[in-house]
This record gives structure tokens, sequence and C-alpha cells, in this order.
């Protein structure tokens, strides 16, 4: 009889020197990521990128694929009502207008092509649609940085004026966070 092992999660270390000049923010983050078998490494970096840009407090990382009803972050009050309900990926019209009914603030960030997605979105059925916050993180940024990716990590990220500068060693990575809304 053979037994097959489920494989693991890896467990990924980061320290960010986090300077979000556009929010106010500015943070030493030391954060620990499990990355799903099933996630791939722009996945995980675009988890963690949104958990940079999104800083506050009471955000977390949820159960995320674990759970697939819970969201990739999420920001609770002192009482656990969820405040805000953080995507990441391409989540369809049906997972945002229930994230919409059950948070006030719904985010996504996508790291494939935002344009084609937020186009698709704009036809469908969303609670609050026009609320929504939607945004682009750069694919070549979040390539270079998956490329680059290892078991402890440590970076600098500033914010300024919507472009994301990211430096770790002696090398720069930039990209553009592009912001949109869907009109109703």
């Amino acid at each position: 009889m053979r037994f097959r092992l489920a494989l693991g999660a890896t467990i990924h270390q980061f320290n960010v020197g986090l300077s979000h000049v556009d929010r106010g923010v500015y943070e030493s983050l030391e954060l620990r990521l499990a990355r799903h078998p099933s996630e791939s490494e722009e996945f995980l970096v675009a988890r963690l990128l949104a958990f940079c840009l999104e800083q506050r407090e009471g955000l977390a990382f949820s159960k995320g694929l674990a759970d697939p009803d819970q969201p990739a972050l999420e920001v609770r009050d002192l009482t656990g009502a969820m405040r805000d309900w953080i995507e990441v990926g391409t989540p369809d019209a049906a997972r945002l207008h229930r994230a919409s009914k059950a948070a006030p603030r719904v985010v996504v960030y996508t790291h494939r092509d935002a344009e084609r997605y937020w186009g698709a979105l704009a036809s469908e059925r969303i609670h609050r649609a026009a609320a929504l916050e939607l945004y682009g993180l750069d694919r070549v940024l979040v390539g270079a940085l998956a490329g680059r990716l290892e078991r402890r990590l440590a970076f600098d990220l500033s914010v300024t004026d919507g472009t994301l500068y990211l430096s770790m060693g002696g090398d720069l990575l930039t990209g553009a966070l592009k912001t949109h809304r869907l009109a109703r």
C-alpha cells in the first residue's frame, strides 16, 4: 500500500522597509508568508505587495487559499467585524458581489492583464460596483521580484505618486500602480 504525502506550504520571511509617501505610512515590516503548493511565485509577490500597500492597523493575511470564502487580506475592527476585504488576482464578479455585501471597503490588486480584467468586470452585476477599488500591479515589477524570491528576503519599498520603488542590494526595481473605478 502506497501513501501520498500532501505537499506542505513553503514559508517565506520578508523584512520590508516601507515608505508609503502617498499615504504617510512609514513602517519596518517583518512578515512570514506561507506559500501554498498551488500558489505561483507571482501571486505570492502580489500578496506581499498588496499587504505593504494596504499597511494599517488590523491588516492581516486571511486563510486565503485554504478557505475559498475568505479574501487574501482583511482588516477587522475591534468587534471582529470585517472593514476591508482585499483580494489579489482576478476574482470573478460573483465573488466581488459577495465581498461588497460583506465589507464596506473592497479592494482588488491584480498582477495580470489589468485592463482586460477591468473590462470584463465592467458589464457584470456587482453590489456597489462604483465603490470597488481596483489596482493593477506592474507585471514587470512583480515578475522581477518573483525571479529573486528566496526563503528570506529583505528590501525597501517606497511609494510616491503612484510609483513603486523597490530596492534590494544595489538594485532598484520600479513600476507604476494603476488605479481604476468601474463606471455605473
